[in-house]
């Protein structure tokens, strides 16, 4: 897996069905709220889950993206172009 965050997780009970608590730290790393759409997929034994995001939301995320990245590394970036 590209850039993997693994974590074991354990189902609990939810009137008949089950549920996964997904905890904040990946909420964020995926940049998910509450009430946020997701899709829910399977791949042979694995569970796949993926933020449903409309492509202007996610052009957006990749400019804020760049733009921290331009901020964080604008030293750096300078003296490569030297």
């Amino acid at each position: 897996m590209r850039g993997a965050t693994a974590m074991k997780k354990r189902l609990v009970r939810h009137g008949n069905s089950r549920a996964l608590v997904i905890d904040k730290a990946l909420l964020e790393v995926m940049n998910l709220a509450d009430d946020d759409e997701v899709q829910v997929a399977i791949n042979g034994d694995q569970l796949i889950i993926t933020p449903v995001r409309r492509s202007d939301e996610r052009q957006e995320r990749f400019e804020q993206a760049v733009e921290r990245t331009l901020e964080r590394y604008d030293g750096l970036f300078r003296r490569l172009a030297e």
